[in-house]
């Protein structure tokens, strides 16, 4: 299950890709108002979504937030991997968060273990394969 955090971000993100390539960017509350987030929370996440590269914020008359690479290219599970952190649901099968299941005498024995790395493979397939590109126009998504 995502968290609220990594919901909001993509209905955040989806506004701001959907005006992506105009002139000005968005505000906080712009956005907050569209998506009904919470305004507090959301400067949060916008400003942790910035940090990791996916938007430009700006000052002045015009200021907000845009994103700052094209739609097309920011996959969700990107996205998932910046609000949420590992998308496996072990970290024992996670591929960026690793770690050895404190209570796991062997994972090559381990009978969880395969079932968690179909379940990651699964995951995966969909979050790698959807852009925001793709989030916005509803594409159905059809994988090999």
């Amino acid at each position: 299950m995502i968290s609220k955090k990594a919901k909001y971000a993509l209905k955040a993100l989806k506004v701001l890709a959907e005006k992506y390539g105009e002139k000005d960017s968005l505000t906080v509350t712009d956005i907050a108002n569209e998506e009904n987030i919470p305004r507090k929370f959301l400067e949060t996440i916008l400003l942790e979504l910035r940090n990791n590269g996916l938007l430009t914020s700006h000052k002045g008359k015009n200021g907000g937030y845009s994103l700052s690479v094209e739609p097309g290219k920011i996959t969700l599970a990107r996205i998932l991997r910046i609000t949420d952190g590992p998308i496996a649901p072990t970290l024992c099968v996670s591929i960026y968060y690793y770690d050895k299941c404190d209570d796991c005498g062997d994972e090559e024995t381990c009978p969880i273990r395969p079932i968690m790395l179909k379940v990651r493979d699964a995951n995966l397939k969909v979050y790698e394969n959807t852009t925001l590109t793709d989030f916005i126009n509803k594409r159905e998504l059809v994988f090999a």
